[in-house]
C-alpha cells in the first residue's frame, strides 16, 4: 500500500483580475475644476474554497475621489488568486489565506488600479503597501469580541 504524501503544499495556480469598474458621473464638468480632489481608498479581503485543496482569495479595492461632494471618479476592483493549499494545519490556514495570499495578490491589484485610473486620463493613484497581518489581526479581534462584520472598520489609506 502506497503512503499518502502529507508534505505541506502551497502553490499559486493563477492570479487574475476578477472585476473592475470605473465611473466618472460628473464628467466633463468636474474635469474643468482645478481643485485638488480628496482620495479615499478602502480595502477588503475574502477567501473561499473552490474545490478540494483549492481556495480563491480576493483583494477588493474602492478608490473614490471627490471635489467637495461631487465624485471625480470611482474605481472598484477585485483581484483574485487561486491557491492550492494542502496538508496545512488548521491553526495556520487562517493566516495563510488572510495574510500570505493577499500579500501575493495585492501588487497585481495596485498595478491594475493605477493603470485604469491613468488610462481614464487621471494621474495614477498609487495605493500604499498594506500590512495584511495587522488587517487580519484586527478582523480576528473583532470576531473574538463578537462585533458584527458591518461594524468592523474598513482599512482606509
Amino acid at each position: 500500500m502506497a503512503e499518502a504524501n502529507l508534505d505541506p503544499v502551497f502553490q499559486i495556480q493563477r492570479v487574475y483580475l476578477k472585476d473592475v469598474s470605473l465611473e466618472q458621473p460628473n464628467s466633463p464638468e468636474i474635469l474643468l475644476n482645478q481643485e485638488q480632489p480628496g482620495v479615499e481608498i478602502q480595502l477588503g479581503v475574502d477567501a473561499k474554497p473552490v474545490a478540494e485543496g483549492l481556495f480563491e482569495v480576493t483583494v477588493m479595492a474602492t478608490v473614490h475621489t471627490k471635489i467637495a461632494d461631487k465624485t471625480v471618479f470611482l474605481v472598484e476592483a477585485k483581484q483574485s488568486g487561486i491557491f492550492e493549499v494542502r496538508n496545512i494545519q488548521d491553526e495556520q490556514m487562517g493566516s495563510l489565506l488572510g495574510i500570505a495570499c493577499p500579500q501575493i495578490v495585492y501588487p497585481y491589484l495596485r498595478s491594475n488600479v493605477a493603470d485604469i485610473i491613468q488610462r481614464a486620463g487621471f494621474p495614477p493613484v498609487h495605493m500604499a503597501e498594506i500590512n495584511f497581518q495587522a488587517m487580519y489581526e484586527q478582523q480576528q479581534q473583532a470576531q473574538a469580541a463578537a462585533v458584527p462584520a458591518s461594524e468592523v472598520p474598513k482599512i482606509i489609506v
